[in-house]
């Protein structure tokens, strides 16, 4: 993915400071951390700074939307970090797929241990309690409400929502600390940078929204071709450039402005949000083999 036309995407608010503070000075608190990632873009929505804060803790990793993701690299995914001795589950905190497998799975793998122990100790009635963290806008308040039965966390479709830590009870003598999301405070790697940018992890307003739509088309014309054709009914081969991409969806949908000239600004908008919805199918940005 080439990088070199577009400016370096950082974006790291006073809060998320403020929240790694948070999240190392209440990590005694809890018995294992649950790290939610997005399903298609597995290694780059991992947070190395939460990575290192929290090792000394048991982990389950959630890969959430996985309804989005290409379920053969999704599968490759939960192989991957299987490898590394962690467990993962893939889930949608929205849809509620899988997510009732978290709490059990916990128990008998994640605190075994810890759960063995209490039952000899005669605590077995102590509260299990779990950090949920992730980088912005992944899932976490979904997971809670999922998890609570309602509402009981904040949620919209854009990062940065939750900006304060909130205990939730849950019914099956659980609690869970909903923390926010947080982002490392400097991204070495543009390429991460642009693939949480397409998934929406990155505030638009720090982006250049054409260059970023663009990007995407040419992923999506390299990887996932069909997808692009059969969504927009367009036509293309490798010699497409990205700029042509972009203008031939703007033409296809009637984004066309004063001159016959097609508004990039509205085309790149609708690609990106419908990669976001799903509109164009199960796509995962990175599988493991060429990671």
């Amino acid at each position: 993915m080439d990088n070199d036309d577009m400016k370096p995407i950082q974006w790291f608010p006073g809060h998320m400071a403020k929240t790694k503070r948070a999240i190392s000075a209440n990590l005694k608190l809890v018995d294992a951390v649950v790290e939610i990632i997005d399903a298609r873009t597995p290694l780059s929505s991992r947070n190395p700074d939460i990575d290192n804060i929290t090792s000394s803790k048991p982990k389950i990793i959630l890969m959430n939307k996985c309804d989005l993701a290409d379920s053969n690299a999704t599968s490759l995914w939960i192989n991957y970090f299987k490898k590394k001795n962690i467990t993962a589950l893939a889930v949608d905190c929205k849809s509620g797929k899988n997510i009732n497998r978290l709490i059990p799975t916990i128990k008998s793998t994640v605190l075994k241990d810890l759960m063995d122990k209490r039952q000899r100790n005669g605590t077995a009635g102590t509260p299990i309690r779990l950090m949920i963290l992730g980088i912005p806008n992944v899932g976490k308040s979904s997971l809670i409400n999922r998890l609570a039965g309602g509402k009981r966390a904040k949620v919209e479709d854009r990062p940065g929502v939750t900006r304060v830590k909130q205990w939730v009870k849950l019914k099956d003598n659980t609690e869970m600390l909903d923390m926010p999301g947080v982002l490392w405070h400097k991204f070495d790697n543009q390429t991460v940078a642009i693939r949480l940018a397409f998934t929406g992890a990155i505030k638009d307003d720090v982006v250049d929204i054409e260059t970023l739509a663009m990007k995407l088309l040419i992923f999506l014309a390299e990887n996932y071709p069909e997808s692009l054709k059969a969504r927009y009914k367009i036509e293309f081969d490798e010699n497409t450039s990205s700029v042509d991409l972009l203008e031939k969806v703007g033409r296809k949908r009637g984004m066309i402005i004063s001159g016959g000239e097609v508004n990039t600004e509205r085309t790149a908008i609708t690609v990106l949000d419908e990669f976001r919805s799903g509109k164009l199918g199960q796509i995962t940005l990175e599988i493991p083999s060429k990671e």
